[in-house]
């Protein structure tokens, strides 16, 4: 019988301070009761990609597969790991306008914890009140600044 899977609760945000320039990602985890909160920072990098490594980090927190349910305020990140990654793969890694995929490393690196997990992915508006994702958002903030 296959154990059940915990169920996680997972916020994540990334934030850019020009876009190249300094950058954060924040990822935020409700864990039951439990409350963890992840950050890092990169000195030249662009908003899409703080967003997808802050997806990114949150997932490969966890060692042990686990069950997810992700909400980003970003639609690159959750289409593209839920509708768009297929063909791009399909495609050696193309557009459909056949131009390299941008991140190709992190979407590679996101494909893989994305499979290794069971996840829902969930789109929120950003900037709308929502908790978790101000806490996330708060996080990416923060490690630009500090």
């Amino acid at each position: 019988m296959k154990k059940k899977l915990e169920k996680i609760t997972l916020y994540t945000d990334g934030a850019c301070s020009g876009n190249p320039g300094p950058g954060g990602w924040g990822a935020y985890i409700i864990d039951n009761y439990n409350k963890l909160e992840l950050s890092g920072y990169e000195t030249l990098t662009t908003n899409n990609r703080m967003e997808l490594l802050a997806a990114i980090k949150g997932l490969e927190y966890f060692k042990e597969s686990k069950e997810i349910v992700i909400h980003t305020d970003s639609m690159y990140v959750k289409n593209g790991i839920t509708i768009w990654i297929s063909n791009w793969i399909k495609n050696g890694w193309k557009t459909s306008s056949k131009k390299d995929v941008k991140n190709t490393d992190l979407w590679k690196r996101l494909l893989s914890i994305n499979d290794f997990h069971t996840i829902e992915w969930k789109w929120v508006k950003g900037h709308s009140g929502d908790e978790g994702n101000e806490i996330a958002d708060r996080l990416a903030t923060n490690a630009i600044n500090s």
